[in-house]
């Protein structure tokens, strides 16, 4: 399989990258020291074109395809990981699933916005109670003549003290279980809706996470997405899409913890010569360097999966390949950056020095998007699926 990249592919790696480290590299301290977000980052994403990069030219997007915008996410989260897990979740997690399963009318109305960096987006679907199972999510809707009333709490949402647009899931026939779940999108002055509290994480600092009430908040009926009672197809149809794209993150970070070592260990001498040339430090390398190889082709290779599949091919593949990507580049991610913390001894834990940073920040895509648990519950269930149908039909 060949993953030559497109000139537009290239020009995205390399507009992103270079943008990164001009504009967000020299306040990458502030964001993590102080948890601050740059007020002008969303805006300053648009300006470069990379808010609505899989949405249609007609919204303001750029018609691309999930590897563009994973390698989008792949080069900022080499600089930036916090801010490139709140573009993840504007541009993928929130716009483009509105983008996918809304009507024309809700397109026209919040995608030019959100493409444009004017408005920011969010999505709400995990709750206290219901976080890897989501489909036990106990916030309702209820139709009462023109509007749906939604009442329900969502915890942990990424973007969420600060997001203008919502793609928001509850019941609307919570006797149904999970084919009784309906999509809306909520506006941050729609009655009824409030941030309790931003909640204050070890990692990903600078990406702001929060708690959402809905207190009887009033949603007009147009803003529902899809059908009623179909929101798990809106929710499931999203999530291959969101967990490669969001793998890309782990991959940039992996790969800047591998630069980092290299780097220094290049320039650290101990007994009269750089560590780089003992045996021990040499095979930490080579290990960090195959890893993050082996992690960065898988991700592509399940984006191109999900280009297939978007362009009519069967994408057989796609959710389990999807799976495996964010579960794999995660934890080598997580590995990575914990060696990375050991080459460089005790300066590695101080935090004038990068690695400790991303090294907190790997952490969290082993829990969000769906813990690495779950990941392998998913992988499983589709590789044995076939052989479960064989059975059952001797």
């Amino acid at each position: 399989m060949d993953f030559q990249l497109s000139d537009e592919q290239r020009m995205i790696k390399e507009t992103v990258y270079k943008w990164s480290v001009n504009e967000l590299a020299p306040i990458q301290e502030k964001i993590d020291a102080e948890d601050w977000f740059p007020p002008d980052f969303f805006r300053k994403c648009a300006e470069i074109g990379i808010l609505g990069i899989t949405m249609g030219e007609q919204y303001g997007g750029l018609d691309g395809d999930v590897l563009m915008q994973t390698l989008a996410i792949e080069e900022m989260s080499r600089i930036c990981p916090a801010l490139a897990m709140s573009y993840g979740a504007h541009s993928n997690l929130c716009a483009n699933n509105i983008h996918k399963n809304a009507n024309e009318a809700l397109k026209k109305k919040y995608l030019p916005p959100l493409i444009a960096g004017e408005k920011i987006g969010a999505l709400g679907l995990t709750e206290p109670n219901a976080g890897s199972d989501a489909m036990s999510l106990r916030t309702r809707a209820v139709k009462r003549k023109d509007k749906y009333i939604l009442t329900g709490t969502k915890m942990f949402i990424t973007n969420g003290p600060m997001a203008d647009t919502i793609l928001v899931y509850a019941k609307t026939a919570p006797e149904k279980g999970a084919k009784g779940i309906s999509a809306f999108i909520v506006e941050k002055d729609f009655p009824g809706y409030s941030v309790a509290r931003k909640l204050n994480k070890c990692g990903m600092r600078g990406s702001p996470t929060g708690e959402l009430i809905f207190e009887e908040c009033e949603v007009p009926q147009e803003n529902l997405v899809g059908e009623e009672n179909n929101g798990v197809n809106v929710m499931t149809s999203g999530l291959d899409i969101e967990r490669i794209v969001l793998a890309g993150g782990s991959v940039g970070m992996a790969r800047q913890a591998l630069d980092y070592s290299i780097r220094y260990s290049v320039e650290r001498e101990q007994f009269g010569q750089a560590i780089a040339k003992f045996e021990m430090i040499q095979q930490k390398l080579a290990d960090m360097f195959a890893r993050t190889e082996a992690a960065r082709l898988l991700v592509y290779r399940a984006a191109d999966a999900a280009r297939k599949a978007s362009r009519g091919g069967k994408g057989t593949e796609l959710t389990r390949l999807a799976a495996a990507a964010i579960l794999f580049a995660a934890e080598t991610a997580t590995w990575v950056c914990d060696q990375a913390i050991q080459i460089h001894g005790g300066y590695g834990y101080c935090l004038e020095f990068p690695v400790q940073k991303l090294w907190r920040d790997a952490k969290l895509y082993e829990i969000g998007a769906g813990t690495s648990e779950i990941r392998r519950m998913i992988i499983a269930r589709e590789i044995t699926a076939e052989a479960f149908a064989r059975k059952n039909a001797r």
